[in-house]
């Protein structure tokens, strides 16, 4: 129905996010991979779109969304979107969070090594 639109919505958040900490010089470990979030959140939206769209659930009229017509089925739709949706953003966003401590832990772990290497020399 309309579960794309939660990454969606937390997707635009995350890129205006981005914009301002590329402005800042932020050196934040998550706000310098925050291109990961996005590029997830992003694809993994158009790709529920699509399949919303593939199914008729998405038409290219008003109301847009098919369920939104009625309102018994818009309330079927928004607890779609407060439970699969959230749910959805939740998860690629805590996989975001694992991947960026995984990426600074070996960061760390690197950076003594090529001390050591750079002091051999």
């Amino acid at each position: 129905m309309a579960c794309f639109l939660v990454p969606t919505t937390e997707a635009i958040v995350t890129t205006v996010i981005k914009h301002q900490a590329d402005k800042a010089g932020a050196q934040n470990p998550f706000l310098r991979h925050m291109n990961w979030l996005n590029n997830m959140l992003w694809g993994g939206s158009a790709l529920l779109a699509f399949e919303h769209v593939w199914h008729g659930e998405v038409t290219p009229w008003f109301p847009f969304l098919t369920n939104a017509a009625n309102p018994a089925d818009a309330a079927e739709m928004l607890h779609e979107m407060a439970t699969s949706g959230v749910a959805m953003a939740l998860l690629v966003t805590a996989v975001w969070v694992g991947m960026v401590l995984i990426a600074t832990a070996i960061e760390k772990k690197k950076a003594p090594a090529a001390a050591v290497e750079g002091e051999a020399k």
